[in-house]
């Protein structure tokens, strides 16, 4: 099998010392079908005949022989860091960011053994899936009807005088049983399934086999008819939380997708787009950070309409061209402030864009306060305010310090709030 690993913005080659000229077609097939491909089919990967160029979105196509896994890059000036450091930084972001609660010791000593990211998810989901199995399967009661030798619950009084009747050595039992069948089960067995035909560690394909053993008496369900709304997650199975949220993003309910269909029943794509991934980041942290204030962290707020009906003399009411700031911290119900979080290094310049996006937001909040954040791993950017011109509005360029520790991200995020 052919696997290589590309920075977001960086080339693999196709030819020599790259993927064949099938495999490139089979990755960028499977990159076309994604719902974050775009209108052209272009926005995850580019066929540029003798290369192919990763775009902004992270993770790992896997096609029938071959792989290719996209790893972030803040920096495409900077100097290539180490690919482990790299993926248990994304990891820690996916943790904090989908809930997965994983352990970071964990995760950072898989990052560096591991050959790519979905090795990760993989090895992590079958170590905790068979931890908890091996706790026992949650069951509920089921109304069964068995012949049985000996009585069992009650009689089925009209069965036993006919079709049994020649029988006097069996007796028709009507009784509840605890069944490990449920919907929860389905979707773990559905997973551990899939997974298998992407597993390449001997040790996580031998608990994948385990796995399926202690899950034969769970039905095979197809993906495309997992039972998703019936999961139920109560006081009894909180401990399942974790894995469910592990199954959703490697069976595709959360921004991935997975191509199980008649035309491409191997194929995975396992991808993350950056800015939404890096906005989802900080408004966590910023929720952690803000826990014991009054301060309310929104995530997509707002609302707030940048056009409407011109009537003279009249204050507009808007009405089309709604706007979604990327966080909104509120403080009594109004915007104290405004974060718009970009995904890109800040060293390279303030879009133009930006900044009109910016003096929009503090027109439509009538917020005096708004941050462009970005994110830096070796150095952290020294925070800085200008002001809007025409208008007593500070805009703060500020970062998020990804290579340091969660306690000084947060810290960063506290003291950003406070300036």
């Amino acid at each position: 099998m052919t696997h290589k690993t590309v920075r977001e913005w960086g080339r693999v080659p196709v030819g020599d010392d790259g993927f064949t000229r099938a495999e490139a077609n089979a990755l960028l097939a499977a990159a076309r079908a994604h719902r974050m491909s775009g209108p052209e089919g272009s926005d995850i990967l580019r066929d540029h005949y003798r290369h192919l160029t990763a775009q902004q979105a992270v993770g790992v196509i896997a096609a029938p022989g071959c792989s290719l896994e996209i790893l972030p890059k803040i920096d495409p000036e900077g100097s290539e860091e180490n690919a482990g450091t790299v993926r248990a930084r994304l990891v820690h972001m996916l943790d904090v960011a989908l809930g997965l609660d994983l352990s970071s010791g964990e995760t950072t000593a898989m990052a560096h053994g591991a050959e790519s990211l979905l090795d990760i998810f993989i090895a992590l989901f079958a170590d905790r899936l068979l931890s908890e199995a091996r706790r026992g399967l949650p069951q509920q009661y089921r109304a069964r009807e068995e012949d049985l030798g000996a009585l069992r619950g009650k009689l089925d009084v009209v069965r036993q005088f006919t079709a049994l009747a020649v029988r006097p050595d069996r007796l028709a039992c009507r009784f509840d049983a605890l069944d490990p069948d449920v919907a929860l089960m389905q979707v773990m067995k559905a997973c551990v399934v899939f997974l298998a035909r992407h597993a390449r560690a001997s040790g996580t394909q031998r608990k994948l086999a385990e796995l399926r053993f202690l899950l034969s008496d769970v039905t095979d369900v197809p993906l495309r008819l997992l039972p998703w709304n019936s999961v139920r997650i109560d006081r009894t199975s909180q401990r399942w939380r974790a894995l469910l949220s592990l199954a959703r993003l490697l069976l595709g309910k959360r921004w991935q997708q997975t191509h199980a269909d008649a035309q491409a029943p191997d194929g995975l794509t396992l991808l993350f787009p950056m800015n939404d991934l890096f906005e989802r980041y900080v408004a966590v942290q910023l929720r952690r950070a803000l826990a014991d204030t009054d301060l309310e962290v929104v995530l997509q707020g707002g609302g707030e309409h940048a056009l409407g009906e011109w009537i003279e003399g009249k204050v507009c009411a808007g009405s089309s061209y709604p706007t979604r700031p990327d966080i909104l911290i509120r403080l009594a119900g109004r915007v104290a402030m405004v974060i718009d979080t970009k995904w890109k290094n800040p060293n390279m310049g303030i879009g133009q864009s930006d900044i009109y996006q910016m003096m929009a937001y503090a027109r439509l909040y009538r917020c005096e306060h708004l941050v462009l954040l970005y994110p830096t791993v070796s150095t952290e950017l020294p925070p800085y305010s200008q002001g809007l011109s025409g208008g007593t509005e500070r805009l703060d360029i500020a970062s998020v310090p990804l290579g340091k520790s969660e306690k000084h991200v947060i810290d960063s995020l506290r003291g950003l709030i406070a300036l």
